[in-house]
């Protein structure tokens, strides 16, 4: 998976080595052992009238395949303001977000060398759109919305982690939350 190959604090070249059973990068010059950390995600299956909103993305990886909105987080960002921000973003509408889907792992490969994936950790709310207006931007062509019947291919949607929130979204599944869990974003 991905390795650090310098340390960020010292600029010297890494040495795998193993620690806690795993491979691992360590910083001979600073004694301190570099982990491979899931960075993390958010995005929402925005639900109208039955139907997923689904985008055409015109970046890689999976360039010409359909994406739910989402993506990274900033360093600061909670999940749920992450995922109402990159709807937005990414198809221009405001959403309100009315559940928790799930919480999925996947492999970000943006490039063919196996040493510059990193491992991400997906967080995919449920959404309804409140307001703007449906205007894809540079990383989609277009943005439209699918019956659950008429969804394009697997092959052709991004990401196992957006295929797997789709089927959990046909079977009906969603994480069980505490009594009385809201959705603001605070």
């Amino acid at each position: 998976m991905g390795r650090t190959r310098f340390c960020p604090s010292c600029g010297t070249a890494t040495e795998p080595r193993v620690a806690e059973g795993r491979e691992r990068d360590y910083c001979p010059k600073c004694a301190r052992w570099l982990y491979d950390n899931a960075k993390p995600c958010a995005g929402a299956l925005v639900i109208q009238d039955g139907r997923v909103l689904l985008a055409k993305r015109t970046i890689e990886p999976f360039y010409g395949c359909w994406d739910l909105p989402g993506g990274f987080l900033e360093a600061e960002e909670h999940p749920e303001a992450g995922a109402v921000r990159e709807v937005l973003e990414e198809t221009g509408l405001r959403v309100r977000l009315t559940g928790l889907l799930g919480i999925y792992m996947d492999v970000y490969q943006p490039n063919p060398d196996p040493t510059r994936w990193h491992h991400s950790l997906n967080f995919y709310y449920l959404a309804e759109p409140v307001g703007g207006e449906l205007a894809p931007n540079g990383e989609s062509s277009e943005a439209r919305y699918f019956a659950p019947d008429a969804l394009p291919a697997w092959e052709a949607i991004a990401y196992e982690n957006g295929r797997q929130a789709l089927r959990d979204w046909l079977a009906g599944k969603r994480l069980a939350l505490p009594a009385g869990a809201d959705f603001r974003i605070t």
